[in-house]
């Protein structure tokens, strides 16, 4: 079936990857994928939190906002607010646990590197595209720290990406934009290492259970959308 943008239902929206994008920080990416857009950033703190230290270990910790224009109705900035809203808390605690997942901590030595996503633009997959954008900042960050003989080695053998897909009406869509996101029947986001390893699955069914089946297919619809998206981080560069 076709979709309302023209792509095909197991195609990924245009992903446009502008490296360096924030001169201050230790790595940092523009990710653009469709209409959404997000400016992803790393940087390296010589600390780490209290529980950390004398351990020798590292930590990695993520932010994530929306600009107020980001969406169609202004948002509220999280300062004003006095916290982040609880959606912002459940999508920075995704991706930090994400990137995480696959680094070994020790190799960072006790510093932390933080991980800032803010939404420029909205248009659904703005936590998959924050996830996969951290990954490419942090990995840029460690390529500093090695270039400084900070860190003996880089702490990844895996890169990370993640991508979301869907059930609308009765259609299995990937990379869903918000039109499709608002009315999906079921919605599926995935993070997963360049060798097909799950980090993480977060599926909702609205309306009616999803049978086993449709979850598998589902989750091969996302890890052909995630190989889609190394092959880019790959044309771009990244290490």
């Amino acid at each position: 079936m076709v979709r309302f943008d023209g792509r095909a239902a197991d195609e990924l929206r245009p992903v446009t990857l502008t490296r360096d994008f924030m001169p201050n920080a230790d790595g940092s990416v523009l990710i653009e994928i469709g209409n959404t857009r997000v400016i992803c950033t790393a940087s390296v703190e010589e600390k780490v939190p209290p529980f950390l230290k004398g351990t020798g270990s590292g930590w990695i910790s993520a932010e994530y906002s929306m600009l107020p224009c980001s969406c169609e109705t202004r948002k509220q900035r999280d300062i004003t607010r006095g916290k982040p809203d609880g959606r912002s808390m459940e999508i920075q605690r995704l991706i930090g646990r994400s990137i995480r997942s696959a680094v070994d901590l020790d190799l960072l030595g006790e510093r932390t590197v933080w991980l800032d996503c803010d939404v420029v633009q909205a248009d659904g997959g703005t936590r998959t595209a924050s996830v996969t954008g951290s990954f490419l900042a942090f990995s840029d960050a460690c390529q500093r720290l090695l270039e400084e003989r900070v860190i003996p080695r880089l702490p990844y053998t895996e890169k990370v990406a993640a991508v979301s897909c869907g059930i609308v009406g009765s259609d299995s869509f990937l990379d869903l934009a918000y039109a499709e996101d608002s009315n999906a029947r079921v919605d599926m986001n995935v993070v997963m290492t360049s060798s097909g390893r799950l980090i993480e699955v977060q599926s909702t069914a609205e309306g009616y259970p999803l049978a086993r089946k449709k979850f598998d297919a589902l989750l091969d619809l996302a890890q052909e959308g995630i190989n889609g998206l190394f092959e880019i981080i790959k044309q771009a560069g990244y290490k």
